[in-house]
């Protein structure tokens, strides 16, 4: 069946300056994509990259050799030594990942508790894997459950009822501070 595998940086993790040096642009996907499963222990991918992450999402024949593989895969890619990269990157492999991504697309693991843009952007990370065919049978259930927990937690939660953006948070912040 094979390992998923989750490497990545975000908004705790990395500054926004590295954030920016290992975006993938969208009219890049597809090459990276692609690139990405020349590695031979990945079998499926999909990219998520927005401005508060960068993350590799991939179906691995082995958990660890698919995390070395997605790691170098990223540092190669945009021209950075690893060594340089490794403290900024986390790496999740089986229940762990599958955990991390319901997080992710729910909004519990963004900078803004509940913002509702994360969905859209993995929504948008999927299409592209399925565009460009890096998808397989694995992780089309994977996001697809990602989809349905995601709908579910912000129902029952109401997470996304308190949403506001970074600005408005500061703003709120101070009046209540300065009065």
């Amino acid at each position: 069946m094979g390992h998923i595998v989750i490497i990545g940086l975000n908004h705790r993790t990395a500054p926004v300056e590295i954030r920016e040096r290992l975006a993938f642009p969208s009219e890049a996907i597809g090459h990276a994509l692609r690139g990405l499963l020349e590695k031979e222990s990945l079998k499926e991918g999909v990219i998520l990259s927005t401005c508060n992450r960068v993350e590799i999402c991939a179906l691995a024949s082995q958990g660890f050799e698919g995390t070395s593989e997605a790691k170098e895969f990223m540092a190669v890619y945009h021209g950075i030594p690893l060594e340089e990269l490794n403290g900024y990157l986390y790496h999740y492999e089986g229940d762990e990942a599958v955990r991390h991504l319901f997080r992710v697309g729910s909004s519990l693991d963004s900078m803004v508790l509940g913002e509702p843009q994360i969905l859209g952007q993995v929504k948008d990370a999927y299409g592209y894997a399925a565009e460009f065919r890096t998808i397989g049978p694995i992780l089309n259930k994977f996001f697809a459950k990602t989809f349905s927990v995601t709908k579910r937690v912000r129902t029952e939660t109401k997470v996304a009822s308190s949403a506001v953006s970074v600005s408005y948070a500061a703003v709120e912040l101070a009046r209540k501070i300065f009065g």
